[in-house]
């Protein structure tokens, strides 16, 4: 191979680690801008510029409140399953005369003939 050759592949070998950590550095960068802006309130920019806010009207206010109060409901349930899931579960792991000595115990309790 060309001497010449040889000397140009060995300088872009040197040099490609440094364009790399520029690459990574600058678009680490624009995601952190793009990230802050977003967690403060900013409006983001378009490919002009141009600040992007976005847009609120009456139908998209009454579909926030909407899926809101939809999404405090389906909390609700799913609490309310997860305890039925855990006395099911501990219902199932228990030893089977435990379980039976625990039902008895119920009946005497409740004045059973036992």
């Amino acid at each position: 191979m060309d001497p010449e050759m040889v000397a140009v592949f060995n300088f872009i070998g040197s040099i490609l680690p440094y364009i790399a950590i520029i690459v990574v550095v600058s678009v680490g960068g624009s995601l952190l801008n793009n990230w802050l802006k977003i967690k403060n309130g900013y409006p983001l920019a378009n490919s002009w510029g141009m600040p992007m806010h976005p847009r609120k009207d009456e139908e998209t206010v009454e579909r926030i409140r909407l899926l809101t109060s939809e999404n405090a409901q389906l909390r609700a349930e799913v609490g309310a399953m997860k305890d039925r899931l855990e006395t099911l579960e501990r219902i199932a792991t228990d030893q089977p005369s435990r379980l039976a000595r625990d039902i008895d115990a119920l009946a005497i309790d409740k004045g059973g003939n036992a």
